[in-house]
């Protein structure tokens, strides 16, 4: 909204006069909340047709990773599942049963909540702890180290044309072996809804996503070729207690992974998703979430992929320009 404001030729190609007020940010807000997300996804089908049309959109090899989206909630508002108490309240109590005072100042709680911290008592879990103002968002650690409530974002990227296919938003204690699935689906039905002609065949991701279950529905159950290269064990693996198949798909993603091809979408992966997170989160904004709740953060989120991959398109036709900036401007 900052930019439109600022920019006459923002505000010029958005159809607004010299004296003519853009939309704040308020105005932008209540439109998505009012937009549901069936009309979110129809635009991210059509940009996806768009890119077809241009060649941008080959869809037989998709990479998946994750990221982390902080939430627009601090740790202070987390309260206690079993019985609504907060933080200071649930500090009380334990300042309590360890020393018998029932009335302590906030001075005594502060040194005796940096004695838990120094050994090691000093923890929180979702399973304990939950959000007021955003019941949606979990506990966990972002890429800096802090500890704070956050969202996972999942994307699913074309390896050869760098055009996002799906964008996901999870919970964010959700493990990667449990939202892969999801993604490659969402993938799947997104190109196909789009009316192109490709065929997702191939998936890619790290060892974060490597399990026998996750391996076998991938290659049997959606008929994927899957390239998932698997953590180094300090003990051979075994098979007495496996199903068959399931050895059979294990093995057939580590011949995959292990071969030339399997290395060279590996390098490609490890390149081009984490640079649709850079543009997409750090250059273009979402790492740092200003909504609440799942739906509206996943549209939001949605609405960031769209314009990534408008900015794919328009560098296209133009012929010139960085992804960095198209990224910004459509944004």
């Amino acid at each position: 909204a900052w930019r439109c404001e600022d920019s006459r030729s923002l505000a010029r190609f958005l159809g607004f006069s010299p004296g003519e007020s853009t939309p704040d940010h308020s105005t932008l807000s209540l439109t998505r909340e009012r937009l549901p997300m069936e009309v979110h996804q129809l635009a991210f089908e059509l940009v996806l047709a768009a890119a077809q049309e241009k060649g941008l959109l080959k869809g037989k090899t998709i990479g998946v990773d994750a990221t982390d989206l902080e939430a627009n909630a601090s740790m202070k508002s987390i309260v206690r599942r079993d019985n609504g108490d907060d933080w200071r309240e649930y500090l009380r109590k334990l300042y309590e049963e360890e020393t018998g005072n029932s009335d302590p100042d906030d001075e005594e709680l502060r040194r005796f909540d940096k004695q838990r911290r120094k050994q090691g008592k000093k923890k929180v879990s979702n399973e304990d702890w939950v959000s007021e103002t955003d019941p949606d968002s979990r506990i966990g650690k972002m890429k800096d180290g802090r500890t704070h409530l956050n969202y996972k974002a999942e994307n699913a990227v074309d390896l050869e044309t760098q055009v996002v296919v799906a964008a996901e938003v999870y919970h964010g204690d959700w493990g990667d072996t449990s939202t892969i699935e999801d993604t490659v689906v969402s993938a799947i039905t997104n190109v196909r809804e789009a009316g192109t002609n490709c065929e997702i065949q191939e998936v890619v991701a790290d060892k974060g996503y490597h399990s026998e279950e996750i391996l076998d529905s991938l290659q049997n159950g959606m008929h994927q070729r899957t390239y998932i290269p698997e953590a180094e064990r300090k003990t051979n693996r075994t098979w007495t207690d496996k199903p068959a198949q399931r050895e059979k798909s294990y093995r057939r993603n580590r011949r995959n992974t292990k071969g030339s091809r399997g290395r060279q979408l590996q390098r490609l992966r490890s390149e081009r998703v984490e640079r649709s997170f850079a543009h997409m989160c750090d250059t273009g904004g979402a790492r740092r979430t200003w909504l609440r709740g799942l739906p509206q953060v996943q549209k939001r989120y949605l609405s960031t992929a769209m314009a990534h991959n408008l900015g794919r398109i328009m560098r296209s036709l133009i012929g010139a320009g960085k992804p960095r900036y198209y990224g910004v401007l459509l944004e």
